[in-house]
């Protein structure tokens, strides 16, 4: 990837072409797709949507239910293994959905990406700097990364949004320096995979976005780029797929294949009976990250046996009625349970979900907590503490020696607590018990 975005026009456009020549509209994909009949779409005849599909990418429209089959898509992942013709099927929904977009004039998609990368971008930046001294968030999150003389053995790539909870980025690099492992750290708008874009029809610009980034891994000649957020992993894996020269796996994938390493580490018993919120749409994460917290000692483990669909929790925002049932039966099921905690596994669901810490009767942390734990590695969680004052002016005086030590306005900070921390909730207060 060369990062032009004629070059990701013609590769997408080629994907594509190569899908209207293998696929047969069988239906597989959606049969055991989820999403269908979560929004309430006719799934007696899967072969139907799949067609529309079809007809969507040849002619930027389709009929009804594959137009919103294409719209909801949560990136479940259940699709990935069950084409006979090598085709993606997730790749093959996104693409509609950038040819739907493709109707609206390229000035009003181009706006819009550029308004949502600058919403993203404020939020980072603010949210950030209420928690942490410029020195540590340089550690997450430098401008460049110069090449030494000596490459990395990895990056760790943070992605934009772990940024707003910094603690668990912070473990992440703690772990690896006990893993005795070389690293760069890339994250931050600045080194975005350009997915804000792409969400709003603007292929030139997440192509320009992506290839900047992609170019600043290469440049460091690491091997394997450790990925923390699904988006990222999905946006450079499968949507913009390219030879890139470096392996790119996300972070407890690789935690669990260092496990023989990281065992010995992990010495302090952790007394606890923890259920963990998790989606399937990574593939190999939800396993990765039990098989990391069944080996921590003294830790028993629980199977909420959540309801399988999307692969992180914004993934469910075009299905608002699903997630409320699924995150008060989640929460229901770990009172029922008797768990001790509820771990996640994403930094975005974390945001949401230790929010409502106050009212259940278990801790909610991030999963790489308990890690830290087991190593005796303590970063406070400054995030929930502060979501959990559930009051802006509240936040706004814990954090007043950040806000000056960064020179941040008070009212930008206030706009950005109540719509980037405050307002992240989808359910209504006082559920729990």
């Amino acid at each position: 990837m060369d990062g032009s975005p004629t070059t990701i026009l013609e590769t997408l456009d080629a994907r594509v072409d190569e899908i209207l020549s293998a696929c047969t509209a069988c239906g597989k994909c959606a049969a055991v797709c989820p999403t269908p009949g979560i929004a309430g779409l006719d799934v007696s005849y899967p072969e139907a949507l799949t067609s529309g599909i079809l007809d969507i990418l040849r002619s930027g429209d389709g009929d009804a239910a594959s137009r919103q089959w294409a719209t909801a898509c949560c990136g479940s992942g259940f699709c990935l293994s069950v084409c006979e013709h090598g085709i993606n099927p997730r790749f093959m929904l996104a693409m509609a959905r950038r040819a739907l977009f493709a109707g609206q004039p390229e000035a009003e998609r181009r706006d819009a990406g550029k308004v949502s990368f600058k919403a993203m971008s404020r939020g980072v930046r603010v949210i950030s700097r209420l928690q942490l001294p410029l020195d540590l968030l340089e550690r997450l999150s430098p401008s460049s990364h110069p090449v030494g003389e000596r490459s990395p053995d990895l990056i760790f790539y943070t992605g934009c949004n772990l940024l707003k909870t910094p603690h668990i980025g912070l473990l992440c690099l703690d772990v690896l320096e006990r893993l005795d492992v070389s690293y760069e750290v890339h994250g931050g708008p600045a080194n975005c995979c350009g997915i804000l874009q792409l969400r709003t029809g603007d292929t030139a610009n997440a192509g320009r976005q992506a290839g900047t980034t992609v170019e600043r891994f290469r440049k460091s000649k690491a091997a394997e780029v450790l990925s923390w957020c699904p988006t990222c992993q999905i946006q450079f894996g499968e949507t913009l797929s390219v030879d890139s020269g470096f392996d790119m796996t996300m972070f407890p994938v690789y935690l669990a294949r260092r496990l023989d390493d990281l065992r010995p580490l992990m010495t302090r018993p952790v007394h606890k009976r923890v259920g963990l919120h998790e989606y399937p749409g990574s593939q190999g994460v939800t396993e990765a990250v039990v098989q990391l917290l069944k080996s921590i000692p003294g830790l028993e483990f629980v199977d909420l046996e959540m309801p399988r669909a999307g692969y992180v929790m914004s993934a469910l925002d075009t299905l608002p009625e699903f997630r409320r049932e699924l995150l008060t039966g989640m929460f229901r099921a770990a009172e029922a349970a008797g768990v001790t905690t509820l771990a996640g596994v994403y930094h975005g669901d974390h945001r949401e979900l230790c929010g409502y810490q106050a009212e259940w009767p278990f801790e909610i942390v991030n999963y790489m907590d308990l890690i830290g734990e087991s190593m005796g590695i303590h970063r406070p969680d400054l995030f929930k503490r502060l979501k959990l004052m559930d009051d802006v002016d509240a936040v706004i005086a814990a954090s007043r020696e950040m806000i000056d030590a960064h020179g941040l306005d008070l009212e930008e900070v206030r706009e950005v607590v109540l719509e980037n921390m405050l307002g992240e909730r989808h359910l209504p207060a006082r559920l729990g018990s």
